[in-house]
C-alpha cells in the first residue's frame, strides 16, 4: 500500500521539470537494480510523491489535465533514466484514461480522488491458455447486488507496486441479471482485497524490476460501483488505444537515447582506438564517429516521430470530447492519431533495438565486460519491444496507404 503525501502538479513545465529530476536520481542505480533485481519500491514512492501520476486528472476533479503528448516526454525523459520504473505507471494512466471515458461521475470522483493522494493503479489482463492474447475467460459472475471475479492473469506490470488492480474480465449475462450488457469490464480491485494473490514470480531477461508477475483472484467480491465497461473507450473513436500505443512507443524511445548517451559516454572514457585509424582516442576514429552519426539519426527520428505522434493523438482526444459522437472528425482525428504512433512505434523499437547493440560495436570488447553492466540496455529493450508486434503496425499503415482503410477500434492500435 502506497503511504505517501503528494504533490500537486499544475503545468506541463513543471511536470517535464520533475520528470527530469527524477530520471536522473533514477539512472544513477538502475545497472544495479536490474543486475540484483532490487524492486524500485522506494523509488516508486518518490515518483507517487512527486505527483507525476495524477497529471492527467480532469481539471474538474482538482488535476492538471495534461495532454497525452506531454504524458508521452514525461515517459520518455524517465525511461532514459530507468525503462523499468517508466514501464510501472503504463497502465496506470491507460485506466484512468479509461475512467475519463468511460466511468460515472461517483467512480472518476473515487478514483481520480485516489490518484491525486498518491495511489497507484496496475493491470491484471493478459491471461494464458487462450487461442490469442484478446481471449479472456476471467468471467464476472453475479452474487446478489455484487459480483464475483475468479481467475489468474499474467504479466501484470506494476502489481507489486499497486494499490488498486485493474482487472479485465468478461460478462456473460444474456438473461439480464445484473442489468448490464454483456461485454468486456474491468473490475477495479484494492490490492488487498481478501482473495488476491500477487506472486512475485517475472523472470524475463530485461524489464526485470517492473513487477510484472501473476496475480490470482480466488472468488473476490467486487461492487457494481467498481466495475467500469470498456465499451465507451475501446469501441468508439476515442483515440483510447493510440493513447496506451503513445507511451509504449515514448519508453522505447528513452532507452534508445538512454543506450546512445551511455555509448558516448563509455568511448569518450574507456574505449581504444582500433590500430588501423591511426588516431589516439576512440572518439577521432572516423568509422566510429560515422556509427555514432547513424546511431543519433536514429534516435533523432523516434523523437520526432514522438512529437508528431502525441499531437495526433492530442487532437484525437480533443475531437472526442465527452459526448463521443462519432462524427467524422472524430472518426479521422482517432485514425490518424493510431497510424501517427504506429509509426512512431516502429522507428522508436528500431532505435532501441539498434542502439542498445551497437553499445558493444562501437566500445569494443571492454564494453562487453560483466563490471560496466550494458547489457541491461539490450535486454530492457528487448523485452519490452515484445509488448505488441510493429510487423502489424506496418500492416495497418499500408492499408491506410493504399485502401484508406481506418485502423480497427481495440486497444492496441
Amino acid at each position: 500500500m502506497t503511504v505517501v503525501t503528494a504533490e500537486r502538479i499544475t503545468t506541463a513545465a513543471q511536470a517535464l521539470s520533475v520528470a527530469t529530476e527524477l530520471a536522473a536520481e533514477f539512472a544513477a542505480g538502475a545497472a544495479e537494480r536490474d543486475r540484483t533485481r532490487r524492486l524500485p519500491h522506494e523509488e516508486l514512492d518518490q515518483l507517487s510523491a512527486s505527483g507525476l501520476l495524477a497529471i492527467t486528472v480532469p481539471a474538474v476533479y482538482g488535476g492538471a489535465d495534461l495532454p497525452p503528448s506531454v504524458v508521452a516526454e514525461v515517459f520518455r525523459i524517465l525511461a532514459t533514466g530507468d525503462p523499468n520504473i517508466a514501464q510501472v505507471p503504463h497502465s496506470h494512466f491507460v485506466y484512468l484514461n479509461l475512467l475519463r471515458l468511460a466511468g460515472t461521475r461517483a467512480q472518476q470522483r473515487e478514483y481520480f480522488g485516489r490518484v491525486l493522494a498518491g495511489a497507484r493503479i496496475a493491470n491484471a489482463q493478459s491471461e494464458r491458455g487462450g487461442a490469442t492474447v484478446a481471449d479472456i475467460s476471467t468471467v464476472l459472475r453475479v452474487q446478489g447486488d455484487r459480483f464475483v471475479v475468479a481467475g489468474t492473469k499474467y504479466y501484470c506490470t506494476g502489481s507489486l507496486f499497486a494499490d488498486i488492480l485493474a482487472v479485465l474480465t468478461r460478462l456473460d449475462d444474456p438473461q439480464g441479471i445484473s442489468g448490464l450488457d454483456s461485454g468486456e469490464y474491468v473490475a477495479f480491485v484494492a490490492a488487498l482485497e481478501p482473495g488476491v494473490r500477487i506472486v512475485d514470480d517475472w523472470d524475463a531477461l530485461g524489464q526485470r524490476t517492473t513487477g510484472s508477475g501473476t496475480v490470482e483472484f480466488d472468488s473476490v467480491s467486487v461492487s457494481r460501483e467498481n466495475v467500469v465497461a470498456r465499451a465507451a473507450a475501446v469501441g468508439a473513436p476515442t483515440g483510447y488505444g493510440a493513447f496506451a500505443q503513445l507511451l509504449h512507443a515514448a519508453i522505447d524511445a528513452g532507452i534508445a537515447r538512454g543506450a546512445l548517451e551511455a555509448a558516448a559516454e563509455f568511448v569518450r572514457t574507456r574505449s581504444r582506438p582500433w590500430f588501423e585509424a591511426e588516431v589516439e582516442r576512440a572518439v577521432d576514429d572516423p568509422l566510429v564517429v560515422q556509427r555514432f552519426g547513424e546511431l543519433a539519426v536514429s534516435v533523432a527520428a523516434a523523437e520526432a516521430t514522438l512529437v508528431v505522434a502525441g499531437a495526433a493523438v492530442d487532437a484525437a482526444v480533443r475531437s472526442s470530447g465527452t459526448t463521443h459522437a462519432e462524427d467524422d472528425t472524430e472518426r479521422d482525428d482517432a485514425a490518424q492519431a493510431s497510424i501517427a504512433v504506429a509509426t512512431a512505434k516502429i522507428l522508436a523499437d528500431r532505435a532501441a533495438n539498434e542502439v542498445s547493440a551497437a553499445i558493444f560495436e562501437v566500445g569494443g570488447t571492454r564494453s562487453a565486460a560483466a563490471t560496466h553492466q550494458l547489457d541491461h540496455f539490450w535486454r530492457n529493450a528487448r523485452t519490452h519491444t515484445l509488448h505488441d508486434p510493429v510487423r502489424w503496425k506496418y500492416q495497418h499503415i499500408g492499408r491506410a496507404v493504399l485502401h484508406d482503410r481506418p485502423p480497427p477500434l481495440h486497444g492496441v492500435i
